[in-house]
């Protein structure tokens, strides 16, 4: 920890705004001018719209993740959670992920903590669901899907096999749509080296309460997405949810009851509970509740953008719609970390601060290797594109926004390579307990029958 006397500038959270928002500060800041402090419980920042493709083995799982300490060189960097916020002293406690927990004090507040997966109370969703807002999860998926291939492909039972081939997703936005269209992808690639599993013998379902899949690209490319993972044998129910899914055995609101080993819940996201604790402004879904300059409410040195803050959807308001609010998707959260960034700079040096305002250029989502659907927006002309086009485009503009040269230029190699060979489909489970097998192999042997007889009648004498 820094030990100057110069102001310092608090980052809660590591992720997309809080990465390029302290980027952004230190760009233009003077040299010496403040300390640059950013805490997040993990060292990296994740590129979640990769996620899918993590999950399918299109991008090693390393290159969707940016460390911390290599792009923020300049910046201090605590592994940690903030914990609570005592505004009247300028002060924050910080949990380090070992050790007791200290107070660091500050000048001024960033809040980019991001949001997190929003669950129902569903028996059995706790201990069978997959979650995918990291990158841990979504190599868990991928693992995970193979090895109940591995599973169908050895066994004998019908019951097994059924329920490891069954997969269910919950949620038809843009994380479910895309994650189970590049997981049947795999699957559909994996099945090809198994003398007893084919792509038949699977069952994928995508459940959604709404009435469509993919709302963000509007009703035309959303029922598109709907007959094209229909097409590839996916089953889609919509206005329906899971009302339980103990020991697997998964059962719909529609009447629909399945068991099934792999249950992966994309049903939205919700601000970090975190925030409740830190004596911010809040909406009415938690959000931080900020001015369009992205200064928080009420105060003059504390500002939010991204997920987890309720940011004036300016171009919106002037278009007639008083409640428009900014969409938490990564095209915002870039542009608003910029935004944040320069207003933190300026109200340091207490200069007038900029509005954050940017017009909607359209979304992107990929269905898998080549299928995709994509709605660009210039001006009041809205192109829509879907199946290889929609594909490209979805590639290129999450290249792009990749933070760093460094990971575009190997996001970028992995895909030239998966042009030209084929697909890895091997399941490392047993990376999430790696010392298992030494555990084994290092416990003492047991003792021989005879041994362990005289010792028996040892000491009964």
């Amino acid at each position: 920890m820094s030990t100057t006397e110069r102001p310092r500038i608090l980052v809660v959270g590591g992720g997309y705004v809080g990465l390029y928002a302290a980027r952004r500060i230190q760009k233009k800041m003077r040299y010496g001018e403040a300390t640059v402090t950013v805490v997040d419980p993990r060292s990296y920042m994740t590129y979640q719209p990769f996620l899918p493709e993590a999950a399918a083995g299109s991008i090693s799982p390393r290159h969707v993740v940016v460390p911390l300490r290599r792009v923020l060189p300049k910046a201090e960097v605590l592994t940690g959670r903030v914990t609570t916020i005592d505004q009247d002293r300028k002060v924050a406690t910080i949990a380090p992920l070992v050790g007791d927990a200290y107070e660091l004090p500050f000048d001024y507040l960033v809040i980019a903590l991001g949001a997190v997966s929003r669950t129902f109370p569903i028996p059995g969703l706790a201990e069978q669901g997959i979650g995918m807002k990291g990158i841990e999860e979504a190599i868990g998926l991928r693992n995970h899907v193979l090895e109940q291939l591995d599973k169908a492909d050895s066994t004998t039972d019908e019951e097994i096999r059924r329920k490891a081939l069954t997969f269910v997703f919950v949620g038809g936005g843009f994380a479910g749509a895309e994650t189970i269209g590049e997981v049947e992808d795999m699957a559909r690639d994996a099945a090809k080296y198994y003398t007893n599993v084919s792509r038949e013998d699977m069952r994928f379902i995508l459940v959604d309460a709404a009435d469509k899949i993919l709302p963000e690209v509007g009703p035309k490319l959303g029922a598109y997405g709907k007959e094209h993972l229909e097409g590839r044998g996916v089953e889609v129910y919509l206005s329906t949810s899971m009302d339980s899914c103990v020991d697997g055995h998964v059962v719909l609101k529609n009447g629909l009851e399945v068991d099934s080993n792999t249950i992966v819940w994309t049903a939205g996201v919700k601000p970090n509970p975190a925030l409740s604790r830190f004596g911010l402004p809040l909406g009415p879904r938690g959000h931080v509740d900020t001015e369009p300059t992205l200064q928080v409410k009420g105060t003059d040195y504390i500002w939010a953008a991204g997920d987890n803050a309720q940011v004036p959807d300016l171009v919106g308001r002037k278009a007639g719609n008083e409640n428009a609010w900014c969409p938490p998707n990564a095209q915002h959260a870039l542009r608003q970390a910029k935004v944040l960034g320069d207003n933190v700079v300026s109200g340091m040096r207490g200069f007038p601060q900029k509005e954050y305002s940017h017009a909607n250029k359209g979304a992107v989502a990929g269905l898998g290797l080549h299928k995709g659907v994509a709605m660009i927006v210039m001006g009041k002309m809205k192109i829509k594109l879907k199946g290889r086009l929609a594909w490209y485009m979805h590639r290129g503009y999450h290249g792009m926004a990749m933070p760093t040269w460094n990971r575009k230029i190997r996001v970028f190699a992995d895909w030239t390579l998966g042009m030209f060979l084929k697909r890895e489909v091997v399941s490392l489970g047993a990376i999430e307990s790696p010392r298992e097998e030494f555990y084994e192999a290092a416990k003492p042997a047991p003792a021989p029958a005879a041994a362990q007889q005289e010792k028996t009648e040892a000491k009964a004498s």
